[in-house]
Formats: C-alpha cells, sequence, structure tokens
C-alpha cells in the first residue's frame, strides 16, 4: 500500500506548435501573433507523439498488471544502458510508454533506451535529472512537501528564479487529483531574464522542471491509483502579443519539444484564460487550422484567476477560499 506524497507548488510547463496560414500577408502576420501568444503562454501542442488526455479511467494497479510483462521487458531494456533506472525510475514511467502510440515493441524499446541514456548517461541529462532526483527526495523528507530544495536546485537559479517566481507561476492538485500548472506569463519579464541567461542555460532549466514535473506525476499515480496528467492553465491577462525574447520562446520551444519525447503522455489539457477580448476573432480563425486532438486539449475561458492578483493566492499554502474557487471553476473545462 502506498503513502500518498506531497506535491510540487512550483513548475513551468511551457511550450508551443507554429502553425502555416498560407502567403497572405495579413494571414502571416495573424500567425505569428498566434505564434508568440502560445510560446509566450507554453501552450503543449506537439501531439504527434503524445496521447491525449484521460488516457484510461482505469485504476493504474490494474494497468500495471495489464502491462506487466512489457513494463518488465522495458525495464530490462533500461538496465542495459544504466543501473540508475532501476530506482530513479517508478513502473508509471515505463507503462506510459505502453499507453503510447508507438510503431511497434522495438520502436518503443528503442524510445525507453534513448531517453534514460540521455537523461542518466549524458553530461547534460545527467546533470540535470539527478539534482531534479535529489532536490524532489529533500522536498518531500520532512512528510509534506517543501518546494525551496526543488527552486534551489535548478539549473542557474540565481539567475532564473528572480524572474519566475510563484506569483508568475505556481502548481496546484485538481480536485480530481491531476496537477495543475498556473501560468501569467504577462507578468514575466522575459527579455531582461534572457540578458543574464544564454539559450543553453535556459533550456537546461526548463528540461529540469519537465523533469521534476514528471517524476512527480508518476509517484502521484501509484498513490491515487489513477493515471495522473498535467494540466497546464495560461492566465493571458496582460500578455504581449509582439515582441518579447526571441531567445526566450526558443529556449522553451525546444526544451518542450525534447521533453514531449522523454515523458510520454503525460501532459493533459491547456486551458487559455482569460483571452483579450481583440483575440476573439483571431482565436475562430485559427481553431479550425489545429487538428482534432488539438482542438480537443486547448480550452478558452473568460473568468478563472481574472480576480486573482497574485498566484500564489491559489496554491496549496496560499487563499484558501480563492484556490476553492479557481479549481471549481476549473473542473468543467478539465473533466468535462
Amino acid at each position: 500500500m502506498h503513502t500518498r506524497r506531497p506535491y510540487p507548488a512550483y513548475e513551468r510547463n511551457l511550450h508551443a506548435e507554429p502553425c502555416t496560414l498560407g502567403n497572405s500577408k495579413l494571414n502571416q502576420l495573424m500567425a505569428a501573433i498566434m505564434r508568440n501568444l502560445l510560446l509566450l503562454m507554453g501552450v503543449l501542442l506537439l501531439l504527434d507523439s503524445v496521447n491525449g488526455f484521460a488516457l484510461s479511467t482505469m485504476p493504474v494497479s490494474k494497468l500495471l498488471a495489464q502491462e506487466a510483462s512489457k513494463i518488465a521487458a522495458l525495464k530490462a531494456d533500461a538496465a542495459t544502458v544504466t543501473p540508475v533506472a532501476a530506482t530513479a525510475l517508478n513502473d508509471v514511467y515505463y507503462l506510459r510508454y505502453c499507453l503510447g502510440n508507438f510503431e511497434s515493441d522495438e520502436a518503443r524499446a528503442d524510445a525507453v533506451k534513448a531517453n534514460v541514456a540521455w537523461m542518466y548517461t549524458t553530461p547534460q541529462g545527467k546533470s540535470i535529472c539527478e539534482a531534479a532526483d535529489q532536490a524532489i527526495q529533500t522536498a518531500m523528507s520532512d512528510g509534506k512537501w517543501n518546494n525551496e530544495p526543488v527552486r534551489s536546485a535548478a539549473p542557474h537559479a540565481e539567475l532564473i528564479n528572480e524572474f519566475l517566481t510563484p506569483s508568475e507561476v505556481v502548481t496546484t492538485v485538481s480536485n480530481q487529483g491531476d496537477l495543475v500548472y498556473c501560468i501569467r506569463a504577462g507578468a514575466i519579464n522575459d527579455a531582461a531574464l534572457m540578458d543574464k541567461v544564454s539559450i543553453d542555460q535556459m533550456t537546461d532549466f526548463f528540461l529540469y522542471t519537465k523533469h521534476v514535473n514528471a517524476q512527480v506525476a508518476n509517484m502521484r499515480s501509484l498513490d491515487q491509483d489513477r493515471l495522473v496528467c498535467v494540466v497546464t492553465a495560461n492566465d493571458l491577462s496582460g500578455i504581449k502579443l509582439i515582441g518579447g525574447s526571441k531567445d526566450f520562446r526558443k529556449a522553451l520551444g525546444g526544451a518542450s519539444k525534447q521533453a514531449n519525447d522523454l515523458y510520454p503522455t503525460v501532459s493533459g489539457p491547456t486551458l487559455l484564460l482569460n483571452l483579450p477580448k481583440l483575440l476573439s476573432g483571431i482565436v475562430k480563425l485559427f481553431t479550425p487550422l489545429f487538428s482534432k486532438e488539438v482542438r480537443e486539449r486547448l480550452k478558452f475561458e473568460r473568468g478563472p484567476l481574472s480576480d486573482v492578483k497574485d498566484l500564489k493566492d491559489i496554491s496549496p499554502s496560499g487563499n484558501p477560499a480563492a484556490a476553492k474557487l479557481f479549481l471549481s471553476q476549473i473542473d468543467g473545462l478539465i473533466y468535462k
């Protein structure tokens, strides 16, 4: 029997996918605006290798039993790469590969081996993932989540944490137990941030937060006996439609594309909240251009977070009334 674990109040789940609308200058301008909006808001649109939300309503214990032989084979494959995988990754990590879309069992095994190799044998991946794993253990050491070790251990935290604080990005948990990352990107001074760090440094930071996110989701999946996903709630209040740092967008886009492959079937719906009225017409034009899977995972709504001045108020240690209201507002968006 598993002991329920505490959960993080820190993570940035940022990503984007460009879209192409044709040769019209007006359409190109509209595409640029929407692309910048999606990049800044961290919308996860690379869905080719990611299954949709609510992969299965079956309890995780039953899924693990159902896929036991495949999981055992994948764990053996990972052990040929590094013995660290045996202790660093739980069975839900491999279960997600079993539930993912792969052309063959061989392709699935190759993906596991390549990803485990990057995470725990390459200089970049090893430094990022081992630091994240240790920070998670420290954060849970006293029986409840202490987010400071996770923030402090992030790559280049001494430069980045000044700009990415719980006022701009905070994590909470939905009423059904999924992680909900709330982002107010309009409050992030990305230009000033990128004056202090390189694209590579920013990319490492995002990969670290993605690893924390995936590991905690897998732990909670065992604790809750349900497959936990990660929902991203993007508050569009104050967002800059044009401009901002291209380097910041390049770092977050590259990191999220890589993380999409490293941690399959983790991401849930993306909520775009409080879209400026000026953009409503643009959204109506763009939505039909996305695939059916993307349209099903993008949820637009005005209201949630609009009266929240500081995102810390909806954190587990924040304002209980504000948190309760927010979670009740997004329940219908996530689970309908």
